[in-house]
């Protein structure tokens, strides 16, 4: 077995414990390949242990749809009544997380599915805008104890961005911002953000190439100057809000390469990273 070194991307806490953090979208998620789940078991054989922070916006949309409830959005973040805080929770802690705890178990690995509320393992308080947007929150402090301690058991934790503040008010959190808080309350500096494209990429002498490594302001240039346009702009925006704490970079990737996972986290090249400054 080719060891997994630590500066590749995971870390190795106090306890000896190696592991990576992996934020996806709950749509995406659905669509990765069998062979995906089999890396992620057999990543978890090897000793490392993968800590996935998933979203769910079009399934929660589709929810709210169903049950003929308004939902807008402001500034991309979803505004939040009690009503939609309800659906949000259900799809994201329920369905969701359920799924993807299903399928890594059909392929023999070992999973827990929890929400941000449990535990107090997200805790929030209200967005400055709160006003504007509802119950959407920002983490104030991740539980990191009990995602060792579910590790430690030996199952990988499967976390929906739910957070919760000490009067018991649940909040919306997006999923980016909660992954890229897990990540830096665990010690990880590197990312990695599974997607359905395989990187940013940048029109090269009439070719579309992928960016091997880009800086938070070359992003916001290549927004400006259009070269990143369209879908991938939220895309890009989202890995950025990554990039928080004691996270120096994020790895966007394309899900359905094979055994994207242990590349990265072997040094391999692939899809682009997106370092600080």
């Amino acid at each position: 077995m080719k060891t997994l070194e630590n500066e590749q991307g995971s870390h190795i806490g106090a306890d000896g414990q190696q592991m990576f953090v992996m934020k996806c979208g709950g749509s995406t998620l659905a669509a990765l390949p069998d062979s995906f789940f089999e890396d992620l078991k057999q990543l978890q054989q090897q000793g490392v242990q993968p800590v996935i922070v998933h979203g769910g916006g079009p399934a929660i949309s589709d929810n709210l749809a169903k049950l003929g409830i308004e939902t807008e959005f402001v500034n991309g973040l979803r505004k939040t009544t009690e009503d939609v805080l309800d659906v949000v929770e259900m799809v994201l802690a329920g369905t969701i997380n359920k799924q993807i705890v299903r399928r890594i178990q059909s392929t023999g690995g070992r999973a827990l599915g929890l929400s941000g509320v449990d535990g107090g393992l997200i805790q929030a308080e209200p967005v400055a805008n709160a006003a504007e947007v509802g119950h959407v929150g920002d983490v104030t402090y991740v539980e990191s104890a009990i995602v060792k301690g579910i590790t430690a058991m030996g199952y990988m934790p499967v976390i929906a961005p739910v957070g919760v503040d000490a009067a018991g008010q649940r909040y919306n959190i997006n999923a980016d911002t909660a992954a890229g808080a897990v990540a830096s309350h665990l010690g990880v500096d590197r990312m990695i953000v599974v997607t359905d494209v395989p990187g940013i990429l940048k029109a090269v002498d009439g070719e579309k190439q992928v960016l091997p490594s880009v800086t938070v302001q070359q992003i916001e240039d290549m927004i400006a100057s259009g070269d990143i346009y369209g879908g991938m702009i939220p895309k890009v925006r989202a890995a950025v809000s990554c990039i928080q704490g004691d996270v120096q970079e994020v790895v966007i990737v394309d899900g359905s390469e094979p055994r994207v996972l242990s590349r990265v986290l072997q040094g391999e090249v692939l899809g682009t990273r997106i370092v600080r400054d």
